[in-house]
């Protein structure tokens, strides 16, 4: 009889630390909105009149998280939003028109600072474009009917119980600050699915939550990597930016036209 008590009691604790890790119905939501951050006040969510955005290249990019005002959960550790930020910056160096790409952490950011914040950003750090990264991720863990004890001849077996899932959505929006014009957006997404123990959900949880982002990332880089390949094409077609070259440099066009060049002289002093 005592045995039966024990485990009715251990049941309901568990299944009340479960409902305690992971808050009410079993979810947690962290996000940030690049709507709320850039136009805080709704009557300034207005289109902007029209401005072709000027591009000096190579281009002088900064980085950065929208701040997010959701406090009661923890979101994105701030080591592994530098760590997220310096893949997608080791990715955007690959391409010879981007000169500089400065790391910006969020708290340099103001909730809600919208324009002005980033005018305030360009000037610190020297920087024409922005490129901002802005999430949303749903956590949940719900007990299923597989959650049973079993008493073996040492101790109590505990089956897990609680399937867990984790869906994650990034986007990365870049803008002209100057012009507070889009130049391109894009985004990613990854979804966990995992069961655990209830008494292990929190750490099942908050691994998920670390890799779903690592994997939304993933996604988002390739995005990105096509939308920048068109908004190439775009600005030659469809001329959607001026584009003016800073002292000194000249593209690989001219780094192709330069080694032509080599190469013919070459070739002149060998028949000569």
């Amino acid at each position: 009889m005592r045995r039966v008590v024990f485990s009715i009691f251990v049941l309901l604790t568990v299944a009340g630390c479960s409902s305690f890790m992971m808050g009410s119905g079993g979810k947690q939501a962290v996000s940030s909105s690049l709507v709320d951050y850039l136009y805080p006040n709704e009557s300034e969510r207005v289109e902007h009149s029209a401005q072709i955005p000027l591009l000096k290249l190579p281009v002088k990019v900064g980085l950065a998280f929208v701040p997010s005002e959701n406090s009661r959960f923890k979101s994105i550790h701030y080591k592994q939003q530098i760590e997220l930020l310096e893949r997608v910056k080791k990715d955007f160096l690959r391409h010879d028109f981007i000169g500089h790409i400065e790391i910006i952490p969020a708290n340099y950011l103001t909730n809600g600072g919208g324009f002005d914040d980033l005018d305030r950003i360009s000037r610190l750090h020297d920087v024409d474009v922005m490129a901002l990264v802005s999430y949303d991720q749903l956590r949940r863990s719900m007990e299923n009917k597989a959650s049973l004890f079993y008493w073996t001849i040492v101790g109590m077996y505990l089956i897990p119980g609680n399937d867990n899932r984790v869906q994650t959505f990034v986007d990365t929006a870049v803008f002209d600050i100057k012009s507070r014009k889009m130049l391109f957006r894009a985004p990613g997404i990854s979804k966990i699915d995992d069961i655990s123990t209830a008494i292990s959900v929190d750490k099942t949880i908050a691994d998920s939550s670390a890799k779903g982002f690592n994997l939304a990332f993933e996604d988002m880089i390739v995005n990105l990597n096509s939308e920048l390949s068109r908004f190439k094409t775009r600005v030659k077609e469809e001329k959607v930016a001026t584009i003016e070259h800073r002292k000194g440099y000249g593209g690989s066009g001219s780094l192709g036209f330069l080694i032509l060049a080599g190469l013919l002289f070459s070739l002149f002093r060998v028949r000569t």
